[in-house]
């Protein structure tokens, strides 16, 4: 998982409209576009076929619930808590 990935609390929400011809194949490419991102874990939360193609708006999961969590190892050592070991006195 990148560096940047590890900060995200839990998902990335990504809406668009894709060019398709039914509902079922946009459905189709999201999940491919997703999984071309690299993710595995994805919710369609909407999608409405309209003309040419799909309004959707789609959710890939970095974290769930219980997962070891990389927001909480940022900083060097992990407290727990979220944030770095304080180095106050340390000087």
């Amino acid at each position: 998982m990148s560096r940047i990935l590890e900060r995200i609390m839990d998902a990335i929400d990504i809406e668009t409209f894709l060019v398709c011809s039914s509902e079922d194949e946009g459905r189709r490419l999201t999940l491919q576009l997703f999984r071309e991102m690299g993710f595995k874990d994805v919710d369609i939360v909407f999608i409405q076929f309209q003309g040419p193609g799909v309004r959707l708006r789609a959710r890939a999961y970095v974290h769930r619930p219980g997962d070891a969590y990389g927001w909480l190892k940022i900083g060097g050592e992990e407290t727990g808590d979220g944030f770095p070991k304080s180095s106050a006195g340390s000087h």
